[in-house]
């Protein structure tokens, strides 16, 4: 069993790594489309938002989707949208559709 200060060194790391991820996904590279993101790597910052929002309510603190979206995107969304995202193009949209068929959703 793991000690709980060990556990808490580990989930004080964690949290620093995921602000850092945040951070260079929403400050050093906002010209990184999500449907970039959703292509490559399978996820995007809407996915994060998800896993925020259901994180928060596993442990019994109701969110919805608007607030968890302005936690990952440190705005809110539609503010990320008129500054940041751009109309996917025919090529990232066959892209992605050739992604989704390789990696369907279980």
């Amino acid at each position: 069993m793991v000690p709980d200060s060990a556990m808490n060194d580990t989930t004080a790391l964690e949290a620093a790594a995921f602000r850092r991820l945040l951070r260079h996904l929403n400050q050093q590279r906002p010209d990184v489309q999500n449907i970039d993101l959703m292509i490559l790597a399978g996820f995007c910052r809407n996915c994060l938002a998800d896993w925020y929002r259901e994180a928060a309510e596993e442990a019994g603190e109701p969110m919805d989707k608007a607030t968890a979206r302005e936690a990952i995107y440190g705005m809110p969304f539609e503010e990320w949208k008129r500054q940041h995202q751009r109309e996917a193009t025919p090529e990232q949209l066959a892209a992605f559709a050739q992604a989704q068929a390789a990696h369907p959703k279980g």
